[in-house]
């Protein structure tokens, strides 16, 4: 009895144990739609948890980092939200496609146009996003959750170098290394990939020529021993004749 009592208490310490695990590792976090490579463009979430029983979340705005600004920065519709981009001057002009660009995105914020993300739920606000930095690993989004009490959680501490996730982070998005072209592949491999076309076509012509004649082999092996068969069987049936 004692043996089951403390296996009982046990497994409650570790699911709550795993419980405020969970509850504590919720946050405002940025994922990609794919990939996000460097110097390119990509789609992102930004995925908000409601982390309150007795509140909505009504109110996400998401600054974008000045070091690396972005100069195209669209935002996909999401149902009962209103969105709001704001733009700010640069202290030095990008250069975008042989375009000088003088201002870029500075914050997008998402206002609840209803009851917003309530208990027990969250939601994603997708976003289109470029041209990425070539010259960074990841990019820092400094988010603020309001709630409809009026509580505001600013998400907004930085990684650290020692890899341990700060009690408040800001959402950080990963980039990955830079496409070869347009179509993800090295221009050298073009030649390469279409001999390689090639190849595979003759080898599967010869394939079929192969198939082809080992199914004529088959079949006139089969015909020989039929043919055998059936003058064996004419010859008995000629001798049960002349005995009779």
């Amino acid at each position: 009895m004692n043996v089951s009592r403390i296996a009982l208490v046990g497994g409650v310490a570790a699911s709550t144990v795993l419980l405020l695990a969970g509850t504590a590792s919720a946050h405002v976090s940025v994922q990609p739609q794919g990939e996000a490579a460097k110097g390119g463009y990509a789609t992102v979430n930004f995925k908000v948890p409601n982390e309150r029983d007795d509140a909505s979340t009504v109110k996400l705005e998401v600054n974008f980092p000045t070091d690396h600004p972005l100069a195209s920065v669209s935002a996909q519709p999401v149902a009962g939200w209103k969105i709001k981009v704001t733009k700010s001057k640069l202290a030095e002009p990008l250069d975008v496609h042989g375009k000088k660009i003088n201002e870029a995105v500075s914050k997008v914020t998402w206002t609840a146009d209803g009851k917003g993300i309530e208990p027990g739920f969250f939601q994603q606000f997708p976003l289109s996003v470029g041209q990425l930095p070539e010259d960074a690993d990841q990019m820092v989004f400094k988010a603020l959750q309001t709630y409809s009490n009026k509580e505001v959680v600013r998400w907004i501490e930085e990684p650290t170098e020692g890899g341990e996730e700060p009690e408040s982070p800001a959402p950080v998005l990963a980039l990955t290394a830079p496409a070869a072209d347009a179509h993800g592949a090295p221009a050298d491999d073009k030649g390469g990939a279409a001999e390689k076309t090639k190849e595979t076509t003759a080898s599967s012509d010869d394939t079929s020529s192969s198939n082809s004649d080992s199914t004529a082999r088959v079949l006139g092996i089969v015909g020989i021993v039929v043919g055998v068969a059936g003058v064996a069987f004419g010859v008995l049936a000629g001798r049960r004749r002349s005995a009779a």
